[in-house]
């Protein structure tokens, strides 16, 4: 049944590959016009969003959502100035004109400074705008908060104006002056405009380098533009894709960068599959009488009959593979936090893109070029690069480089085992100490605006500082307030602000004795703070908070995700191998990679032992969703490398080959795709480590990692191992199973 799907979706691209094109080309136009441009001018990287992920329903978000409900302050924005006395009588002048401008901004409420109160900045009620060490000063704007969206987007927007003018007047008075302006809506700004720079960047970094490795597999550029066609349409589609389920879902910041170059590289991965097998047949598919091979004919039934053997084989091993991919990373749907419900859907989506690209798209294009593929290409005549691309661009060879790897893998797989096993190890081996956090400026690369403006507010300017801490009570001011003592007398905690009463609730925060808010001595703190007997209902939250709550709400649901996504593998292979044994083997080997993935990442990030080369600056921990990206990620792509060489084993398998001989010529035909479609994605992914956004940085590196030890150490090694020591043994079953296999048989 799924022969005939295939072979009757390659016959109607073989015969309307233009119609297909100009589809596709209406798709992608009509995507990015949509992403770019959006409905109403709102372009998808104003509708993302930015914070610290949180849980629905648990402790801290219900104390941020009373919080919230209750809050009567608008939108502000700050002046943090430095290098100018705050006691100078030159800054009264400045100032005042300063305030009489902003209070005339429509929506404007307050403009607090020193110099507004009676006394001047030798008022106590000053002390909280004055720098610590005694060399600058705060003004801070407050917003109506019954302004509407666009009235108070214009508000910001002409407020900042107006203190970037102040601080330059400062200048004036205290040369040498600076002034920082920021805010919530700024840091917003910044991280989203750091996404945008970075997906730039990261297509500009992959693209032509992914554009070069294709002309080496393939041998000539026009091979080689073919799976670039359907990449481009992929990002387009991408970001078509999440731009419509930002209207249902709360899309964050980073979702867009992850999700559409897993799809930029998946698509040029299966187009890599599809472009390579039709050339493989069409080697295979004599020309018609009266041709010569060149340019193809109407009616060529050689082309036609290639482009459909293809998608019988490789197109189903595509659609295959996205299945097995999208489930991995549907798991993520299973998780509370809405991050990783938007990553796991936005994810499948872009899939489904790359997919429909690779199977419609690139064959429309293979079936206008024809025969002209099985020609070497100009690029092959360049003196010096005729016997690269001969060995690079070979799709026929039986007996190659890869054939010869799994013959001396096969004469001694204990060693090779063993050996694969000690070095997945050891990578593994730092996962042991990793530290989670859940993060938000310290996202932005040191040096940006905002993160020095949030780091300078810490250092002078502690009062305004929000506590690492907050308990939200629901109780009277007095009952609270000898409640408080009990959190002053927590270990680790350093001091408690006086409680103060927000509606009918009462707020109190509490500063534990440590400059880090979401490390282990915060976290005790919240620990110890939840575990007190408050005589009224009390709700703990801040990064420190959100972040166990973040945590457990993945450790409550990880059974369940995991237990999805390894049963729907499982059944998946069997139904594509007809064995037991290949996909517990595939599981366990994935489970070894994704491990020693996790251990470099530690290493690197947590540990901050390659901070120079990649540019960052460690936080101590890994962002906690990215724990759960790299699983979900990684094992699917992981599957995705699986699939492509069982595909091929286990067609050699049917074919009468041995076991052996299965395994060597499985990997010398499937090998070459392997190892060019992992250094594309890799390349990818580097486009990832390029960008400044922290985050950003650790996805893409721990994911050209795990497809780097998968796709190498993985794949080339331990798996030929494994099924050589196997043996006959790979492909067992009970009776019962392998009857039903036969009846929903999924391979060739």
């Amino acid at each position: 049944m799924l022969t005939l799907v295939f072979d009757s979706l390659g016959r109607t691209v073989a015969r309307h590959p233009r119609r297909t094109i100009v589809v596709w080309a209406v798709v992608t136009a009509a995507c990015f016009a949509l992403a770019l441009v959006g409905v109403g001018g709102e372009t998808l990287f104003e509708r993302l969003s930015t914070g610290a992920p949180q849980v629905p329903g648990s402790e801290s978000a219900e104390a941020d959502a009373i919080l919230e409900e209750q809050s009567t302050s608008g939108s502000s924005l700050s002046l943090a100035v430095q290098g100018v006395d705050p006691l100078d009588p030159g800054l009264a002048e400045p100032l005042g004109e300063a305030r009489e401008r902003l209070t005339g901004v429509d929506g404007v409420v307050s403009v607090i400074d020193p110099y507004m109160l009676p006394e001047g900045p030798q008022s106590p009620a000053a002390a909280p705008l004055l720098a610590a060490d005694g060399d600058g000063f705060l003004v801070v704007v407050e917003l109506d908060p019954e302004l509407g969206e666009a009235a108070e987007e214009s508000a910001l927007e002409e407020v900042q104006a107006e203190l970037e003018v102040l601080a330059a007047t400062l200048d004036d008075v205290a040369p040498g002056a600076t002034g920082q302006v920021g805010g919530t809506s700024l840091i917003v700004e910044a991280i989203t405009g750091q996404v945008e720079r970075d997906l730039a960047t990261g297509e500009a970094v992959a693209l032509p380098i992914a554009l070069v490795v294709m002309v080496l597999v393939f041998g000539g550029f026009m091979s080689a533009a073919m799976p670039m066609a359907g990449a481009l349409a992929s990002i387009a589609g991408g970001l078509g894709a999440v731009y419509l389920l930002s209207h249902w879902l709360d899309m964050d910041s980073s979702v867009v960068n992850v999700v559409t170059l897993l799809g930029l590289g998946l698509s040029i991965d299966y187009g890599l599959l599809i472009v390579s097998r039709f050339r493989e047949e069409l080697h295979a598919a004599p020309p018609p009488d009266g041709t010569t091979g060149g340019r193809r004919r109407r009616g060529d039934p050689g082309v036609e009959r290639a482009l459909r053997r293809t998608m019988q084989t490789a197109g189903r091993t595509v659609a295959f593979s996205a299945l097995t991919v999208a489930i991995a990373i549907l798991g993520l749907v299973v998780f509370e936090p809405a991050i990783l419900r938007a990553f796991g859907s936005a994810g499948v989506a872009v899939i489904l893109v790359a997919v429909a690209t690779a199977l419609s798209l690139v064959p429309a294009l293979l079936a206008l070029a024809g025969r002209r593929l099985a020609r070497p290409g100009l690029i092959s005549r360049v003196p010096g690069l005729r016997a690269v691309l001969a060995r690079t661009g070979d799709v026929v060879s039986e007996e190659g480089v890869f054939s010869r790897l799994a013959a001396r893998v096969q004469r001694r797989p204990w060693w090779v085992l063993a050996g694969s096993l000690v070095v997945l190890g050891f990578l593994a081996a730092p996962a042991a100490h990793m530290e989670l956090r859940n993060s938000t400026v310290e996202l932005l690369p040191r040096g940006s605006d905002q993160r020095d403006y949030v780091e300078t507010i810490a250092d002078q300017y502690p009062a305004s500082a929000a506590p690492a801490v907050r308990v939200v009570a629901e109780g009277s001011l007095e009952e609270v307030a000898a409640w408080a003592e009990e959190l002053a007398d927590l270990p680790d905690v350093e001091s408690v602000d006086p409680p103060a009463p927000v509606g009918p609730y009462v707020v109190v925060g509490v500063r534990p004795d440590t400059d880090d808010a979401g490390g282990p001595v915060a976290r005790a703190v919240v620990h110890d703070a939840r575990a007190l007997d408050a005589p009224f209902p009390v709700w703990v939250t801040g990064p420190a908070a959100n972040q166990i709550d973040f945590t457990q709400a993945l450790v409550d649901r990880a059974p369940w995700a995991a237990g999805i996504v390894v049963l729907a593998t499982f059944v998946l292979l069997f139904l594509m191998t007809g064995s037991v044994v290949i996909p517990i083997k595939a599981l366990l080997t994935n489970a070894l990679s994704l491990g020693a993935a996790l251990g470099v990442l530690v290493w690197v990030f947590q540990d901050g032992n390659l901070a120079d080369l990649l540019q960052f600056t460690p936080t101590g921990g890994i962002e906690t969703y990215v724990v759960a990206l790299i699983i979900a990620f990684g094992f699917g792509l992981a599957m995705d490398y699986e699939v492509f060489l069982l595909s091929r084993i286990k067609e050699l398998w049917d074919a009468g080959h041995t076991n052996d001989d299965a395994v060597r010529l499985g990997l010398q035909r499937s090998g070459r795709i392997i190892t060019s479609a992992a250094l594309i994605i890799i390349v990818v992914f580097a486009g990832f480590v390029v960008g400044k956004l922290l985050v950003i940085k650790e996805v893409g590196f721990s994911l050209a990692v795990a497809v780097l030890i998968d796709a190498t150490l993985v794949r080339m090694l331990l798996v030929p191992a494994t099924m050589t020591l196997l043996g006959r043994y790979n492909w067992w079953a009970p009776a019962p199973m392998r009857r039903l296999q036969k009846r929903f048989d999924l391979g060739h």
